[in-house]
């Protein structure tokens, strides 16, 4: 959202690597380095004149992409933990946690508003509750009806849900359900893309990265190399 012209005085600094004061005459030299981010489809602000061509290129030395919150769920139960302890702390209050019902209900919704959202709703919940633990009651309304979250598989077939066996799951222990469902759909959708790992997570509608890290965290690169060409 920076105007053009702004835009070509910060190229001239990362070129340059110097600057001059407001007022000033001399230029002044800057030893630094530049962490940018941005939401914004910034090839697609370059086509349309936003955004100087130069300035991304010279911007765009490393790129990290990181996966919007609904496609690292696993990460929900770390960063609940830590804005809990941090706003707990700021506000003077004892938290010791989130209840297992209230904690379901972050992991069912979609965080259309990413980790800013989610962090105001951790704050709203340690500011308004008046126990221990955060519980549902603490969180806002749209989080509680919020319908619960798809396994990740992007308009599943008939023939993919008998195979998971999520039509009529068995009963047993939570989290050893869960990873065993979602081994099953990475296994199902590696071997469909017959081992492209960009395809399979196309067919998973989640982000590639969010793909290997689960890949990693589940322990599954031995069992998916036979489907490797």
């Amino acid at each position: 959202e920076m105007a053009i012209n702004r835009q070509a005085k910060l190229l001239r600094v990362l070129q340059e690597r110097e600057f001059e004061r407001v007022g000033g005459t001399k230029p002044i030299k800057a030893d630094i380095r530049v962490v940018a981010a941005t939401n914004r489809a910034l090839e697609e602000a370059i086509k349309e004149g936003r955004f100087r061509e130069d300035l991304f290129y010279r911007l765009n030395v490393i790129t990290i992409k990181l996966p919007p919150l609904r496609e690292r769920r696993e990460d929900i139960k770390l960063l609940a933990n830590h804005f809990t302890a941090k706003y707990a702390q700021r506000c003077k209050r004892t938290i010791r946690g989130i209840t297992p019902d209230a904690l379901n209900c972050l992991l069912n919704y979609d965080w259309p508003g990413n980790v800013r959202e989610f962090e105001n709703t951790i704050e709203r919940a340690v500011v308004l509750g008046s126990s221990e633990m955060i519980g549902v009651e603490d969180l806002p309304e749209n989080l509680i009806s919020a319908k619960p979250a798809a396994l990740a598989i992007n308009q599943p077939t008939n023939e993919w849900a008998n195979e998971m066996s999520l039509n009529k799951p068995e009963l047993g222990n939570f989290y050893d359900l869960i990873n065993d469902a979602k081994k099953r759909l990475i296994i199902r959708a590696v071997e469909t893309a017959k081992g492209n790992y960009t395809e399979a997570a196309r067919l998973l509608d989640v982000h590639p990265n969010h793909l290997h890290r689960l890949i990693r965290n589940l322990d599954m690169k031995g069992e998916l190399l036979k489907f490797h060409q």
